[in-house]
Formats: structure tokens, sequence, C-alpha cells
């Protein structure tokens, strides 16, 4: 059975038998309810509901997550949690990765132990899986607080990405020049979060001020033609997460998703989790959800599913 007989077959387990990229994932929230249920006893209930505010997030966080997981050996067990996820769903690309705050944290500030961590879980739960390991930033932090946390990161070769998340307004994202200059200069690829909260024109600044490669959400391109053109030309690819997107009411629904209109328009697009263990956004269920809601045809998604695997400096 082909990808898109099993999308309009509504045949989950086929369609998670498909490879294909988790290009948005964030492991603290990405991670295999079953997998943390099995090793802790720990249940944790996906959002069912639009939420209202940004506080209703953070306080499901709270609840499910707060300081249950906050120790060394907490941390790791939410990063087998993830490749556990990614076996599950078939995933075969998974970008993941720590936020710098963490290594000092979670790690003794030491980042072979990082690097390690991911390694060995990807080995032992998910050898199949291709792991592109990111660096993390949180846009609410102070940009000399970042960068003395790179300091630890740079030249490691073993990263393949650093990205920018958290408030899109928490300070303007020139701020970022410099690290993302010294990102560039050490061959990772440039990825941010913007335009789910802001605009069309923020997307287009952030991408000119940090020579970003790729954008995380960019919903928001899809109201203005001469953005998507700019994505189009510059090659920059959108890595989206409907589901995520719908809950926190920057969309209505599936059906009006904007990653149709991208897409049509020659936007690279890409389909991700984002949190599923908030969500209950596992890639396969997020595929299905967009055909099943009349959003793209099982065709257009078997495409945007190819694209994602393909990758930037991967060939």
């Amino acid at each position: 059975m082909t990808f898109a007989e099993a999308i309009k077959g509504g045949a989950l387990e086929e369609i998670r038998r498909a490879p294909k990229a988790d290009l948005h994932n964030h492991f603290v929230l990405g991670g295999s309810r079953a997998y943390i249920l099995r090793k802790t006893g720990y249940a944790i209930d996906p959002i069912s509901r639009l939420l209202g505010s940004m506080g209703e997030m953070d306080a499901w966080c709270d609840k499910y997550i707060g300081s249950r997981f906050h120790s060394s050996e907490g941390r790791k067990l939410l990063i087998e949690a993830a490749f556990a996820q990614a076996r599950e769903d078939g995933v075969s690309v998974l970008e993941i990765g720590e936020d710098v705050w963490g290594l000092g944290e979670f790690f003794h500030n030491d980042i072979s132990e990082l690097i390690g961590a991911f390694q060995e879980a990807r080995d032992r739960i998910a050898p199949q899986v291709e792991l592109l390991l990111q660096i993390g930033l949180s846009r609410h932090c102070p940009v000399d607080y970042l960068e003395d946390c790179l300091k630890h990161f740079w030249g490691r070769r073993e990263f393949y990405s650093i990205d920018l998340y958290g408030d899109e307004l928490a300070q303007p994202i020139e701020n970022f020049i410099p690290i993302y200059e010294k990102a560039g200069e050490n061959g990772l690829v440039r990825k941010a979060h913007v335009g789910e909260w802001g605009t069309a024109r923020d997307i287009v600044t952030a991408v000119k001020a940090l020579h970003l490669d790729e954008v995380q959400h960019g919903i928001a391109a899809a109201g203005d033609d001469e953005a998507m053109g700019f994505l189009v030309e510059n090659k920059i690819r959108l890595n989206i997460t409907p589901s995520s997107n719908i809950l926190l009411g920057r969309v209505p629904d599936m059906a009006a998703h904007p990653i149709a209109r991208l897409f049509r328009k020659g936007v690279d697009v890409t389909v991700n989790s984002d949190d599923v263990l908030m969500f209950d956004s596992d890639v396969s269920k997020e595929y299905l959800r967009l055909y099943q809601s009349g959003c793209l045809t099982a065709e257009e998604l078997d495409q945007i599913r190819l694209n994602g695997l393909k990758g930037i400096g991967r060939g």
C-alpha cells in the first residue's frame, strides 16, 4: 500500500510505516506518552480543547511536566521518550536538541555528556532514525547569557542546526544577529520560530537579519503574496505543526489551515509534531487530519512527506 493509498483509506498504521521526517519537535514535550507511562507509571493527558491563552498552556506544562523531570535522569528519560515516539510513528529523520541552559542544569556543563545522551538513546531505542542534533535558544534570555552558554557548543560538529524559540515578541530579532553569524561560521542550519504569533513581515525580517535557512511555523506568510514569493525565491522551508496551531487559536480549523495555500504557492513546507504530549500530534496523525479535513489531497501530502526527507544539507 502506498502512502497516498493509506491516507485515502484512513489506515493510520500503514501511514506510520512510511518514512517521514519530524523537523519541529521539542523533545521535552515531544515524546511517547506510552513510553513514559511504562517507565514511570505516570499518565500524561493531552489537551483536547482550544486554549484560551498561553497561560493555559503554561498551566498544562506545570501540571504534567513541572519539576517531575527536572533532573539529569528525568531529562534523559524524556530524550528516550522522543526516540520511542519516533520509532512508534515511523519517523526516519528526527531533529531535536537541548536548550543551551540545559547543559549546566542537567549535564554538568559537559557537552560530551549532552551529545552522548542523545546519541546513546537513539542507538539503543531507534537506531534506524537519523538524528539531526539541534542547539536550542530561548528568546527571552539575555543575549550575553546565551553567548556564554554557547561557548561550549561552538565547534562541535555533532550539531546540525540552531533554533530560536519562545515568545516572538520577547525582544527584537536583530539582537540575535551575532549569534546567528557565529552559527553560520559553524556550518549550522539556521532556524527560528517566527510567524505563528507575528506577521508575514516579521518572517521576512527574521530571514534577512539572521540568514535563516528554515522557519519554524511561518504560517502568517500565507496572507501575504510578497512574503510567499520571498520564501519561494530564497528557498526557505517552513516546518509547520497544524494541530498546535489550531489548539493555540492561530488557525480556526484544520480545513482552513494555511499550509495548503503555502504549498500551492510553491513554498517548501513540512508537516511536524511540535509537542506530541500536549497536542496528541504525532506526524502520521497530522497527515491524516490534513487529508480528512479536506485541506490537502493525499498526493499533495505525499509530496510534502518526500520533500521533508530531502533535508537541507543532506542531499
